[in-house]
């Protein structure tokens, strides 16, 4: 079995993974509805968050497996925690420093092609995904189910991973690192951007 149809299967199998909820989903009322319309639109309407979740992708695809998978999957996890806490009020300082630093980490990691074991990458990727979870909980729409807007986050921070490991697996074609390293620098300076804005 070639690395490209494995990568290939992965994305597949991890894709009908997260849109499984949606067999549930499609005839309920509507507040769960605009619920899970909203969550599934939040992590793409600001770049922030775009830029720590293809980031998390790019690193996986070039630390390989078993990191491959295991950190777009600690990152929804840990990041439906961190909705949680905002859902319920929980306050969380630094919340949009937080976002920011996540993208300029994310993003250095890449461009250094840091190897750290696996443990360190997840813990690290974890830490982040509560400030990005906290965001997304406390902008929960009124009248829209609390439940139904987070299975549409997760599921959107989901295909954002599976597209920064698509792109990622550039890093297996002749100059392929230089162009990932390329793509996590970019993520870096916009997490710098994101940062002075955030701490402006």
């Amino acid at each position: 079995m070639t690395n490209r149809f494995r990568y290939s299967a992965f994305a597949a199998t991890a894709t009908l993974a997260l849109l499984w909820p949606l067999f549930a989903w499609a005839h309920e009322e509507t507040g769960q509805a605009a619920g899970f319309v909203s969550g599934l639109t939040h992590p793409i309407s600001g770049l922030d968050h775009v830029l720590a979740m293809v980031a998390v992708g790019f690193w996986g695809a070039q630390l390989g497996a078993p990191a491959l998978w295991a950190l777009p999957v600690a990152f929804p996890v840990v990041m439906a925690l961190g909705g949680m806490l905002g859902l319920m009020g929980i306050p969380l300082p630094g919340v949009e420093i937080g976002i920011a630093l996540s993208a300029v980490a994310l993003g250095a990691m890449v461009v250094g092609e840091a190897k750290p074991g696996l443990p360190i990458a997840a813990a690290l990727v974890a830490f982040f995904a509560i400030f990005h979870g906290h965001a997304h909980g406390t902008e929960l729409p009124d009248g829209a189910s609390g439940l139904y807007y987070s299975i549409g986050f997760v599921i959107a921070t989901g295909l954002l991973h599976a597209a920064g490991i698509a792109f990622g697996m550039v890093h297996e074609r002749p100059n392929g690192p230089v162009i990932l390293r390329a793509a996590g620098g970019l993520v870096l300076v916009g997490g710098l951007y994101f940062l002075w804005r955030a701490i402006g």
